[in-house]
């Protein structure tokens, strides 16, 4: 079974600001990976969009996803990471507000990443509300991770687009969580930290270089 999240309340969904978001972005961007999802979108016409500039502190692109969605995506988004004892969970660092920035982008891959992710979304919703009669983000915790058991269930050829929706999904919500300061820190990275002194490579490190 998936941790889930309890959904008495709305979670409070963090703004970043829009060069926060920018950087997320192209971190993100190095760590997008690609899956064959044709099921749930179409490959989006060729060409670049423009290029935002870092100095100035607005995107130039409007945002696309509903508020609708973006509950769904702040549900989903913290099942995939819940707070526990390494960090915050997805929706408290942003992670809602960085996939509404993700998919709004003008480029090829966001643009191909929101009609998959626009395609789950709403995959989700119409399942909930076959099951349950209800939107996937009013769902109770346990109605919501048996919609998510059986799309991750081995074999399921049933739920093979939804599966593959929320692999890319869960890669971008990963990739934007571990881009942040909490990330790191969940991480155990440790880099960009003065030291008064550095110890030099421990011994065992010399010798297997045969240097001790």
């Amino acid at each position: 079974m998936i941790s889930s999240v309890s959904n008495s309340a709305e979670p409070p969904v963090l703004t970043l600001t829009r060069r926060e978001a920018i950087r997320r972005i192209l971190i993100a961007a190095a760590l997008a990976s690609q899956f064959d999802l044709s099921s749930f979108g179409q490959q989006a016409e060729t060409g670049i969009g423009w290029d935002p500039n870092l100095l100035k502190k607005e995107i130039p692109w409007p945002r696309v996803l509903t508020n609708a969605e973006k509950r769904t995506v702040t549900v989903l988004a913290d099942i995939i990471i819940p707070a526990d004892e390494h960090g915050p969970a997805a929706s408290e660092v942003g992670i809602p507000d960085f996939i509404d920035e993700w998919v709004s982008a003008p480029y090829d891959s966001q643009r191909s990443d929101l009609n998959i992710i626009r395609n789950g979304l709403a995959w989700f919703d119409a399942e909930a509300k076959r099951r349950f009669g209800k939107n996937y983000a009013n769902a109770s915790p346990a109605e919501q991770t048996s919609v998510l058991d059986a799309v991750l269930a081995e074999g399921s050829a049933e739920h093979k687009a939804a599966y593959g929706f929320f692999k890319l999904f869960r890669d971008r919500v990963a990739g934007g969580y571990y881009s942040t300061p909490e990330g790191w820190k969940a991480l155990g990275y440790t880099g960009n930290t003065p030291q008064l002194a550095f110890a030099g490579p421990p011994d065992e490190a010399l010798k297997h270089l045969n240097l001790a």
